[in-house]
Formats: structure tokens, C-alpha cells, sequence
């Protein structure tokens, strides 16, 4: 399968099979793709949080109601000790490259899991200062994205919107 046919199969997952674990070994090459995944200048400022006990979910749930009941969850963080940083920048003070590092671990790591056969939804709308707080995580560690992850159900299928896409000429601009 080339890469272009892989993203275009991959969907968010809505329906996970929560009687199968996702195992240690396939979990590992996931975290893999995730650590040599390309960040800014190599600072490499990920840290990234597996989240896969009964405790650690509970804690999740009383911040994150929908996490549609996967067996598991990744949350991508950054440290802002190691972070790039530009002071020059003329139009954002105090730049980082925090979320585009922590972005680009996270769909690194998810087009992996794809390749793996396990199925991951990107989730939004959480708020990172009460996920911080309820995993105890580092000050220094910032709460970027999760995504949950796991095997599909029976019942496994794409969003009716997965394979809509505007036209090319609508996202992209030639200069």
C-alpha cells in the first residue's frame, strides 16, 4: 500500500473493540514513530503520555467525557525546557514550536498505528490545564493533543463526510 492509499483509508474511530487491548509490541512501534518523528531544530520536546489503566482513564473521563470508550489513549505533550524557540519573530512574542512538534509526533504516530491496523480518533476540546492537573504531569509539560486508540469493532466504519474533499484549487495556491 503506498502512503497516499493509507491516509486516504485512515478515519477517525469512533468504534473500538474494548474487549481487545492493543499489545505491547504494537504499542512500541508506535511510540518508535513518534520518537524520530522530525521536530524543530531536533530538540525533540515531546513527551508523550500512554494512558491505558483503568485509573489513569478514569482520571481522563472527568475531563474528557468522549473518548468513545477506547481501550486507550495517547496524550502529546511538549516540554518547555527543551523547546525551539524564536525571539525574533515579528509577529508572534515569545514563539514556540510546542504544538507544531507535538502535532506532527501525534500524526506520525497515528498514521503508524494505521499501518498497524489499529485505529486511532483525534480528539479536541479538552482543556489542557485540567488534564495537566488530574494526570499530576509537569509543569513543564503542555497538554498539545490526544488521541484515543485501539482495535475497530464489528461495527467499524467511516464518518459520511470521510471521503468529501474540496478541490484541490480551493486549498492550494500557486505564488
Amino acid at each position: 500500500m503506498t502512503f497516499l492509499e493509507l491516509a486516504n483509508n485512515r478515519f477517525s474511530e469512533r468504534r473500538f473493540d474494548t474487549e481487545r487491548p492493543v499489545e505491547q509490541e504494537i504499542i512500541d512501534k508506535i511510540l518508535e514513530a513518534g520518537r524520530i518523528s522530525p521536530t524543530a531544530c531536533n530538540l525533540q520536546p515531546q513527551r508523550i503520555y500512554v494512558i491505558q489503566s483503568e485509573e489513569a482513564l478514569k482520571k481522563l473521563r472527568t475531563v474528557r467525557v468522549s473518548h468513545f470508550n477506547a481501550p486507550l489513549m495517547m496524550l502529546i505533550c511538549y516540554d518547555t525546557e527543551t523547546v525551539w524557540r524564536n525571539p525574533s519573530d515579528r509577529c508572534y512574542d515569545n514563539y514556540n514550536s510546542g504544538e507544531q512538534d507535538a502535532t506532527i509526533v501525534a500524526t506520525t504516530m497515528m498514521y503508524e498505528a494505521e499501518e498497524l491496523c489499529v485505529h486511532t480518533c483525534w480528539l479536541l476540546g479538552f482543556d489542557s490545564k485540567q488534564v495537566a492537573e488530574v494526570l499530576d504531569l509537569p509543569k513543564n509539560h503542555i497538554p498539545v493533543m490526544m488521541f484515543s486508540m485501539g482495535y475497530p469493532s464489528e461495527r467499524s466504519k467511516p464518518s459520511h463526510l470521510h471521503n468529501e474533499r474540496k478541490p484541490i484549487e480551493e486549498t492550494v495556491k500557486v505564488m
